[in-house]
């Protein structure tokens, strides 16, 4: 028999976030959801602060699929073989990242703290860090709603 009051739906509060997860210079993780925490066969999820003007190397999730759910602040993306590719995000608005697609997150201001909301469909910490020389000026990349076209 099934103990729903113990292995049924858990409420994570906000400020008991687990911060012994992987971090990167100038960013601050804390894992709500993840194997360890809830028992999470399928998924990790957490909060990410990035510092004003702050940026990850360029980097991969392998399998992983990634999405992040601006709350506060101004997110950059560049993606691509030479991080050729970049988009903005502001809050409210969510960004996926596929699996295996060279990627780097920026903060786009210099003086407010990006808060994010992180969700990876595996609780392992999978990071490539890659060498890559970025192109200097980035392509933007309008999204394009492939359901509902205009």
């Amino acid at each position: 028999m099934t103990d729903w009051k113990h292995d049924g739906v858990r409420v994570i509060p906000g400020d008991q976030l687990d911060v012994n997860t992987a971090q990167t210079k100038g960013m601050n993780r804390a894992a709500a959801i993840n194997f360890a925490r809830v028992g999470a066969q399928k998924l990790w999820a957490g909060t990410v602060h990035i510092h004003p003007d702050a940026k990850t190397g360029a980097h991969h999730h392998g399998e992983l699929e990634s999405v992040i759910f601006v709350v506060k602040g101004r997110a950059r993306m560049r993606w691509g073989e030479a991080l050729e590719f970049t988009a903005e995000a502001g809050p409210g608005d969510f960004i996926f990242v596929p699996p295996f697609v060279p990627h780097q997150e920026i903060n786009a201001s210099p003086d407010e703290v990006l808060e994010c909301v992180l969700v990876r469909s595996d609780n392992e910490a999978v990071v490539v860090n890659l060498d890559i020389a970025p192109v200097e000026t980035p392509q933007t990349v309008p999204w394009i709603d492939p359901i509902h076209k205009a």
